[in-house]
């Protein structure tokens, strides 16, 4: 196979570093020569990708290769989140369908809390429900009295979903009574997520949405992420676990209006 000498378009580069994260992620590290096998590009365009990689703080580059920082495997691989506090997630999204009623519109995103709403909605419909998570999609696709939208994308593995301009695009073209949405990070005032391709995604979603809620457990605050989603007011409302410090749900009530989900 003949080497692809440049990075190529912004669109391909960016379909390349999510398949480089992907890989890296699901076996821990990978030499340089591993990726260009997997890619077909030069090494030295591999080097500048993993380059890019590294500033973003999505890898770690050493000689010869590069390793996922554990920052990055406990926050984007999508089969270690969806192992990771299921019961507290369980709960959030009990307290969050209470907020849907029968005939509404719903948005979810690709986080393994609105999978667990997910779980719950056949039982609420006829809704209309549209996604980008594939979990999700898995969930719904029989439900009798779901109408579906599936939002595609360039897919990423690392979180079984769909993003990307198409993506973004898609949300666009949509106006929903409900986005449930969750994120890797916030303190008391601000949202946060690591990947920009991600934090496109969902600001998409939040401003396709008349009412904006936002499903976080308590192992995600507080603390910040590399990138800034959007502050904590910006949400119509949170829903926190009940491991949640009071502190810490005081604090965000000077913001949006918040909710502890009983386990």
């Amino acid at each position: 196979m003949s080497k692809e000498t440049h990075g190529g378009s912004t669109r391909s580069r960016t379909i390349r570093q999510q398949r480089i994260t992907d890989y890296v992620i699901s076996r821990g590290s990978a030499s340089a020569a591993e990726l260009v096998e997997l890619t077909g590009v030069s090494l030295m365009t591999v080097h500048r990708d993993l380059d890019e990689l590294a500033r973003r703080g999505l890898l770690r580059k050493f000689r010869g290769g590069v390793s996922a920082l554990p920052s990055t495997v406990f926050e984007s691989n999508e089969e270690y989140r969806r192992g990771a506090h299921v019961e507290a997630k369980a709960a959030i999204a009990r307290r969050a369908v209470e907020h849907v009623e029968p005939g509404m519109s719903v948005l979810l995103d690709d986080s393994t809390s609105a999978l667990e709403v997910a779980r719950l909605l056949p039982d609420v419909g006829p809704l209309t429900v549209a996604t980008n998570y594939l979990g999700a999609i898995e969930v719904l696709k029989r439900a009798d009295e779901i109408r579906l939208i599936c939002i595609g994308g360039d897919y990423s593995g690392t979180h079984d979903s769909f993003i990307g301009m198409a993506c973004i695009e898609a949300v666009e073209r949509l106006t929903v009574d409900a986005a449930f949405v969750s994120t890797s990070s916030m303190t008391p005032g601000m949202t946060f997520h690591q990947e920009p391709e991600i934090v496109m995604v969902k600001r998409a979603m939040l401003a396709s949405a008349r009412s904006k809620v936002l499903l976080m457990d308590s192992s995600k605050m507080p603390r910040p992420a590399l990138h800034r989603l959007c502050p904590l007011s910006d949400y119509d409302r949170l829903i926190v676990d009940a491991d949640t410090p009071a502190e810490l749900v005081e604090e965000a009530r000077q913001h949006v209006r918040t909710e502890v989900a009983p386990w």
